[in-house]
C-alpha cells in the first residue's frame, strides 16, 4: 500500500518501553526517534500505531496483569483500525522482559503482517521470579518475529542459544552524525563532559566511578554535568568534594543544544557501567569529542576515538582521561570517522530498508 501522502509504502511502529512522543528524555526514546528517521530515509512511511506502555519496572503480577488486560483490548482496537487499509509491516523497537510486545505479535498475525523488532532481548534468568510471565510474553514475541535486528553484542548470544540465528541481522546503534564540529583549541583548563541521566543503579554507579576518578587527576579541570533524575541529590553527595570545579546543568533535552556543549568541551567522561547502547558515546564521537569510558561490550563496540579504562579501577579512569586528553586532536578525527562509517542513519536506513525487503514489505 503507498501513502496518500507520498512518503512510501505504510509501516506501523511500536516502542513499547517508551513511545516516542514521551516527555522525558532517555535514550530509550532518542532511539525510537531515530528508528522513525531512518525509516522515513529507508522510504517507508513510518508511524507509531500505539503509545501504550508496557513498561513495568518492580516485577509486580497484579501491575503486570493490567498491562496485559490493556494490551489486549490495544490489539482489538488496532486489528479492526488497520484492517481496511494494512500497513506492509509492523516494526517493534525494543522488547525485553521488562517491556514486552505484548501488541504487535496479536496484530501481525492477525492482518497477515511481517513483524519485526530492534533490539530484542532475551534474558534466561529472568523465566523465574517477579518478571516470569512478562519475560515468557517477550520471548514469545522474539519467537513470532520474522527478522530480529540486534544492536547489543550482549545481546546476541542469548538470541543465538534460542535458536533465532537463521531470523539475526545486525543494526548497529545509530544517530544523525551532522556536519563536523572543529575541535576546541587546547588549553586549560581540561574541559570534561559527562551526559547521562541520574537514576539509581548503573546510572549512579557510573557517577560514583566518575567521581573516584576525579581525585586522581591533576587539579586544572572543569566537569560540566548534563542530567537529571531521582538521584540527583546522589550525584551532587558524590560530586561535592569538586563543587567549585563542577557545573551542574540539569536535564537537556534537545540533541542540538547538548552538542555545543560538546563543541564546547575536551572529553567525554562516561563510565557506562552496564551500558546497553551507549547513545552518548556516539553523540560525541559525532561531534568530535574523544571519549572516556570502561571497558565492556558496548563500549567496545561503539568507541574508535577515546580511551578505554579497565572496570572499576579510578587510578586507570583517571590515566584514561589523561592519555585521551594528550591524543585528543587524533582522537577526535578517528571518532568522527568511525560513526560516519559505521553508525549514520544512513547506514541504519540502508540495513533496515534491506531487511524489509526480505520479508517483502
Amino acid at each position: 500500500m503507498i501513502r496518500p501522502d507520498g512518503q512510501g509504502p505504510a509501516l506501523a511502529f511500536y516502542a513499547p518501553m517508551k513511545p516516542p512522543d514521551h516527555p522525558t528524555p532517555s535514550g530509550d526514546r532518542q532511539i525510537a526517534r531515530l528508528t522513525l528517521a531512518a525509516l522515513a530515509r529507508a522510504g517507508y512511511g513510518a508511524r507509531t500505531v500505539s503509545s501504550l506502555r508496557a513498561l513495568e519496572m518492580t516485577g509486580a503480577p497484579e501491575a503486570q496483569a493490567g498491562i496485559i488486560a490493556r494490551a489486549g483490548e490495544e490489539a482489538e482496537w488496532l486489528v479492526d483500525c488497520l484492517a481496511p487499509s494494512p500497513p506492509v509491516a509492523w516494526l517493534t523497537y525494543h522488547c525485553y522482559y521488562k517491556a514486552p510486545d505484548l501488541v504487535g505479535p496479536v496484530v501481525s498475525a492477525a492482518l497477515g503482517l511481517p513483524y519485526l523488532i530492534t533490539e530484542p532481548s532475551i534474558s534466561p534468568r529472568r523465566r523465574a521470579g517477579p518478571w516470569a510471565r512478562f519475560a515468557a510474553a517477550s520471548d514469545a514475541a522474539i519467537a513470532h518475529a520474522d527478522r530480529l535486528l540486534w544492536t547489543t553484542p550482549r545481546d546476541l548470544p542469548a538470541l543465538e542459544a534460542a535458536g533465532h540465528g537463521a531470523k539475526l541481522r545486525h543494526l548497529p546503534a545509530f544517530l544523525d552524525p551532522g556536519p563536523p564540529v572543529p575541535p576546541r583549541a587546547a588549553g586549560a583548563p581540561l574541559r570534561l563532559l559527562t551526559v547521562a541521566m541520574m537514576r539509581p543503579g548503573a546510572k549512579i554507579e557510573s557517577y560514583r566511578r566518575l567521581a573516584a576518578a576525579l581525585a586522581h587527576l591533576a587539579p586544572d579541570w572543569e566537569l560540566t554535568v548534563i542530567g537529571g533524575g531521582e538521584g540527583e541529590a546522589t550525584v551532587a553527595e558524590l560530586l561535592a568534594p569538586y563543587r567549585s570545579r563542577v557545573s551542574f546543568l540539569g536535564t537537556i533535552a534537545d540533541p542540538a543544544v547538548i552538542r555545543t556543549h560538546c563543541a564546547a568541551s575536551d572529553l567525554m567522561v562516561w563510565p557506562g557501567v552496564d551500558e546497553g547502547v551507549g547513545m552518548v558515546w556516539l553523540e560525541a564521537q559525532a561531534a568530535g569529542l574523544p571519549v572516556v569510558a570502561e571497558d565492556g561490550p558496548a563500549a567496545r563496540s561503539l568507541i574508535a576515538g577515546g580511551v578505554l579504562a579497565p572496570p572499576d579501577a579510578p587510578r586507570a579512569l583517571a590515566a584514561a582521561i589523561d592519555r585521551a586528553a594528550a591524543e585528543r586532536q587524533t582522537l577526535s578525527a578517528r571518532g568522527r570517522a568511525h560513526v560516519e562509517a559505521h553508525h549514520s542513519i544512513d547506514a541504519a536506513a540502508q540495513t533496515l530498508r534491506h531487511v524489509l525487503r526480505e520479508v517483502g514489505a
